[in-house]
């Protein structure tokens, strides 16, 4: 193989190689899912997505099929790699970790163990003829293969009393949130009861987007599996729901992920920029220490919003080996190919659309 680029994978081979001393490398079962969530909670580097309730979670709603390594000593878990085979439109399909998630990779007690679990994965990627592995690092793995400098993911620690959040944000923003709280009357409420509400906002901006969204299966599973880990916050004007949001917890952190707005709301009202003020004031009233913004293109408005609200975007460090692919995935809204199909799409009928989704979100990890 020649130097690295943006199309190929550069030279890291997946033949076997040495395995750090004592250390064995296996696929994982669901037996190991205690033992895995305490060592992720616990690694420094550990994520939500990393826990097996989203595994579980994406099994259930989308029928993917978990790939998981684990890696022990002494009978120890000491490093986990999260994977799951996610279907191609066509043929085939590619090893991702983790499926409809921002973060993922190798965790290990040490760098050698996390190479050992992707070479592991690698291998694993050729033996099932996969298209690609596929690595949602937050930081650098350290690994000579193929990247994308696609995203960016938005994260900053919160202030010490609800009341400075609205201080600490630029001034237009600022004056936008204080409108739409003072003059519009708009209010946060949270409750799981309030999915469906979601759901309906969450398939409208989708829409609008010209892109498909999640079946409601996947948003009750999360639920399901997480708890009160996963909360769901709607912002109201009066008696209608006009912005919603469903967050994670992990450790200190809120990650806000999922949303929806109503069309128009945010021109009427500053909708969203009412609402993620609002779960920050709420954050800090829960006690949490950090705010995840979550992962924006950085040709996208979403990312250009982000930044309006004072968060500093930071590269994501996405790799990928390219097993039997030639390129890297191009299936994303920046690319100029795909706008027929978004402008179609944002046409249709909320009702097709939401429907639709059910299947395509499939191919669309």
């Amino acid at each position: 193989m020649g130097a690295m680029s943006s199309t190929e994978s550069p030279e890291l081979s997946a033949a076997p190689v040495a395995t750090p001393p004592t250390v064995e490398i296996r696929l994982g079962s669901p037996a190991d899912d205690a033992e895995r969530d305490a060592f992720v909670r616990s690694h420094p580097d550990g994520t939500f997505f990393h826990l097996s309730g989203w595994r579980r979670a994406v099994e259930n709603a989308m029928g993917h099929e978990p790939n998981d390594f684990v890696a022990r000593r002494a009978g120890q878990i000491v490093g986990v790699l999260p994977l799951m085979r996610a279907p191609r439109w066509i043929t085939g399909n590619a090893l991702i970790s983790m499926p409809y998630a921002v973060y993922g990779g190798a965790l290990g007690v040490e760098r050698e163990i996390e190479h050992a679990l992707v070479r592991a994965a690698m291998a694993e990627a050729d033996r099932i003829g996969a298209g690609r592995l596929e690595l949602r690092c937050q930081r650098d793995p350290g690994l000579e293969l193929a990247k994308s400098e696609l995203y960016a993911t938005f994260i900053k620690d919160l202030p010490d009393a609800p009341e400075k959040v609205l201080a600490q944000m630029p001034k237009k923003s600022r004056a936008e949130a204080r409108k739409a709280r003072e003059k519009h009357g708009l209010k946060l409420t949270e409750g799981k009861w309030y999915l469906d509400d979601f759901f309906q906002l969450f398939h409208r901006n989708k829409r609008s987007l010209g892109s498909p969204g999640l079946p409601h299966v996947f948003f009750w599973s999360l639920c399901k599996e997480f708890g009160d880990e996963v909360r769901l916050h709607v912002v109201h004007r009066g008696n209608e729901p006009v912005s919603a949001v469903m967050s994670f917890l992990f450790r200190g952190d809120v990650l806000a992920y999922y949303s929806g707005t109503r069309d128009g709301a945010d021109r009427e009202c500053s909708a969203s920029n009412f609402m993620y003020m609002a779960l920050q004031e709420w954050s800090v009233a829960q006690g949490f220490r950090r705010f995840d913004f979550g992962r924006s293109r950085k040709d996208s408005g979403a990312f250009t919003f982000k930044e309006h609200q004072g968060f500093t975007g930071a590269d994501l460090q996405y790799r990928f080996y390219l097993a039997r692919d030639k390129h890297l995935p191009s299936l994303n809204p920046s690319n100029p190919k795909t706008k027929v199909l978004r402008d179609t799409w944002a046409k249709l009928p909320l009702r097709l659309t939401t429907v639709l989704s059910n299947e395509l979100a499939r191919y669309l990890p």
